[in-house]
């Protein structure tokens, strides 16, 4: 879900996913106006009209600058405590909650239908598209056909072009309508138009299911597909915690689980210092900036239905944290002043991690899980808490 004011900060879609080439959707058979005739045709095979045909691809052009903002996309090298702190800013808490009392019918509409509360969808509506307010004004229709064209997600962005000529086939959209961010996006929540068909509900009840301008109609479709990845009604999603300075730093870790009860008795205590509640509950333990920085329990709400959304841990922590807030938690701690390596130093343990063997990925500065993993191992080989985070200390052990 690529958004306009995040552009330079956030990966692409999370729908954007690499996938294997098939001979349904081979890259650049030709030049693109004649691949775009072979597609016109494919389209009229589907049963797609001509008129939907000609209204949407008549005039297509390839657009070099999409795949060059494609190839250059990258994740956060902002730490979590960076980025949370410059996207949940005073005004857009104002705004949510304003957005929260303002919508409240459609809120309460939406929780019974599909069990995922107003703050959850509050914070993402805030965070992809500042509550609808910037949209992006790129042509969807040719940016879909250029990446379709491109030879690096063909099967991807094939099914999503020919899933917007669907769009406009059954009213809800013109294709003259159909303009948001570079990357093919729809809608004040940002759906790559198969989530447009598949997730997308008339929550207004007149008749379309319109994602760019009604409110009711975005909200009720992002739930509903909250809902598809496995949302849990009446469950949390993240809770701030305290941690104690020496546990079993090993275990925080995304893919690990653990009862709060079990938490509870290695000295984790809500985000006041008051006793965990020491229930069955399983979650994660998940320390964005190591083990002296912020600190959350994320459960299956999160690590199944937030990290599906998007797959980077710095904007669905964020997105999550900022729900928190919408629902009344307060501004989270800092911890015990960790301080994230500077972009360098990180691109530094990168490029020792690989020489050594690991695979981290691109050497980009940023701790995806490739990284946290390769970091993690050699903590445990130094000696060092492991905790996931780069130090100084390690870095001058690797060096």
């Amino acid at each position: 879900m690529n958004r306009k004011i995040l552009t330079a900060l956030v990966a692409a879609s999370i729908f954007a996913l690499a996938l294997p080439q098939t001979a349904s959707a081979k890259c650049r058979t030709g030049n693109f106006q004649s691949w775009l005739s072979d597609i016109k045709r494919q389209a009229a095979q589907q049963g797609i009209s001509q008129r939907t045909i000609r209204s949407a691809l008549e005039g297509v052009r390839y657009d070099p600058d999409v795949v060059r903002r494609d190839n250059a996309q990258g994740v956060f090298s902002q730490t979590f405590l960076q980025f949370s702190g410059r996207m949940i800013s005073g005004n857009r808490l104002k705004t949510g909650a304003r957005k929260l009392r303002q919508h409240a019918r459609t809120f309460a509409q939406v929780k019974r239908r599909y069990g995922v509360p107003g703050p959850v969808l509050t914070a993402f509506w805030g965070l992809e598209t500042d509550f609808g307010a910037f949209l992006g004004s790129s042509s969807t229709l040719r940016s879909l056909a250029t990446l379709a064209y491109d030879c690096r997600r063909t099967e991807l962005f094939h099914k999503e072009l020919f899933s917007a000529l669907k769009i406009i086939e059954r009213g809800y959209l013109t294709a003259r309508q159909m303009r948001g961010p570079w990357a093919g996006e729809l809608g004040q929540l940002q759906f790559l138009p198969s989530h447009y068909l598949n997730f997308g509900v008339d929550m207004d009840g007149d008749g379309r299911v319109d994602l760019l301008k009604s409110a009711p109609d975005a909200l009720a479709s992002a739930a509903k597909y909250m809902k598809s990845l496995g949302w849990r009604a009446n469950e949390p999603w993240l809770q701030e915690v305290r941690t104690p300075r020496n546990m079993p730093w090993e275990q925080a870790d995304v893919g690990i689980e653990h009862s709060r009860a079990q938490w509870a008795k290695w000295g984790i205590r809500d985000a006041r210092g008051r006793a965990l509640k020491a229930d069955g509950l399983k979650a994660s333990l998940i320390l964005p900036m190591g083990k002296d920085g912020p600190a959350f329990l994320a459960f299956s709400n999160f690590t199944k239905v937030y990290l599906e959304w998007n797959h980077s841990l710095t904007y669905s922590l964020t997105a999550a944290y900022f729900a928190t807030r919408l629902a009344g938690a307060r501004k989270v701690s800092p911890g015990r002043g960790a301080k994230g390596l500077p972009y360098a130093q990180i691109k530094q343990v990168q490029r020792l991690l690989q020489k050594r063997g690991f695979d981290v990925g691109k050497i980009d500065g940023i701790l995806g899980a490739k990284s946290r993993h390769a970091v993690k191992t050699m903590q445990k080989k130094y000696g060092l808490p492991i905790d996931a985070y780069p130090t100084r200390a390690l870095l001058e052990r690797l060096r």
